[in-house]
């Protein structure tokens, strides 16, 4: 995967680095919250937020949360505690596995997956992830999920998902980011801090995010980033190389899966300018040209890109509410 940011989207780091950190200082204090909670995965989007909520409250008053749970690849939280030990802060581990199972998370998920293919066994050491068709660029799919089932000695089974089964997965496995959205809140008002999250502009506008879960937070650091820009601040914020070269993953399915594979379909050094272009900051035929696309590749994604922003917009929208209703006439009256 490449993490090189297209010149297009270049930032000064320095300066962005240092506006975010003040507008994170100046919204704590807004909120009347005291320091700052947030999960770390081992990944560069938590990692960048790390350093910011430090540089903008100090160590003292941020407090990372680390949140295993089985299906989670055991270098995340490696990473993590290491991540936190190098900017000096003390992380807090809150695995989520019994939660969950609480929760009946695993159990709907198998029981999906095992509707979709009978063989799956769990208790076998079968592990399973859903995916997108690869080489959007070349062939133009449509956004069709996959299940893809590895047995314990490497051999793997693929099958279309039917909407019902992956409903199911979907939604089962969302319990996973709501239930950090319910620990990270916890830890938070134990404190009287606010929520930072980690989600990026790449994920907000193409909806890879979970409702009332990643954006259910007090104050988005990196909201207005596009993935390629946050590899810009990872780097001048001196983020391990480990984690700026770790393939972006969200680390929820128990076979592994790249972001690239379950959702975007392309690197982010194409989908970011694109996506650029599409809110019309940027030409898509001069994006075209610099990155060496042929035109019906840029279409390829394009049309992608607005599929998928179509089916963001409700995860996007806010809760819907009436009016106050008007007065009674008699009131009106008086």
């Amino acid at each position: 995967m490449s993490t090189t940011a297209p010149a297009l989207l270049a930032i000064d780091a320095r300066a962005e680095s240092d506006r975010i950190a003040h507008w994170l200082r100046a919204g704590a204090r807004r909120l009347g919250r005291r320091g700052l909670v947030l999960g770390i995965s081992g990944g560069v989007d938590s990692a960048v937020c790390l350093a910011l909520c430090i540089r903008a409250v100090g160590p003292d008053r941020v407090v990372p949360l680390v949140l295993p749970e089985r299906d989670s690849d055991p270098a995340s939280q490696q990473l993590a505690t290491a991540l936190a030990a190098r900017f000096g802060v003390s992380p807090v581990i809150e695995d989520l596995t019994a939660a969950l199972t609480g929760l009946g998370c695993y159990r709907r998920r198998d029981e999906a997956i095992s509707r979709a293919f009978p063989p799956y066994d769990p208790s076998a050491g079968h592990r399973a992830r859903i995916t997108l068709p690869a080489n959007l660029l070349d062939t133009g799919t449509m956004s069709v999920y996959s299940l893809s089932v590895v047995a314990p000695g490497g051999a793997e089974h693929t099958v279309r998902l039917a909407p019902e089964e992956l409903a199911q997965i979907v939604a089962s496995t969302n319990l996973k980011q709501r239930t950090r959205a319910a620990m990270l809140y916890h830890h938070a008002e134990l404190r009287r801090f606010a929520v930072a999250g980690a989600i990026n502009r790449s994920e907000q506008d193409l909806g890879f995010f979970v409702k009332h879960a990643d954006d259910g937070v007090d104050l988005k650091p990196i909201g207005h980033l596009y993935k390629t820009q946050v590899y810009q601040l990872a780097r001048h914020l001196e983020v391990p190389d480990e984690i700026i070269d770790r393939t972006p993953t969200s680390d929820t399915y128990s076979a592994p899966v790249s972001q690239e594979e379950f959702f975007f379909r392309v690197p982010f050094d194409i989908l970011d300018p694109l996506l650029a272009a599409r809110q019309g900051k940027l030409s898509e035929s001069r994006i075209g040209a610099s990155l060496h696309l042929a035109p019906e590749q840029v279409q390829h994604v394009r049309y992608d890109i607005d599929r998928k922003s179509l089916a963001a917009r409700y995860l996007q929208t806010a809760a819907l509410q009436l009016p106050a209703p008007e007065p009674a006439s008699d009131v009106r009256a008086l």
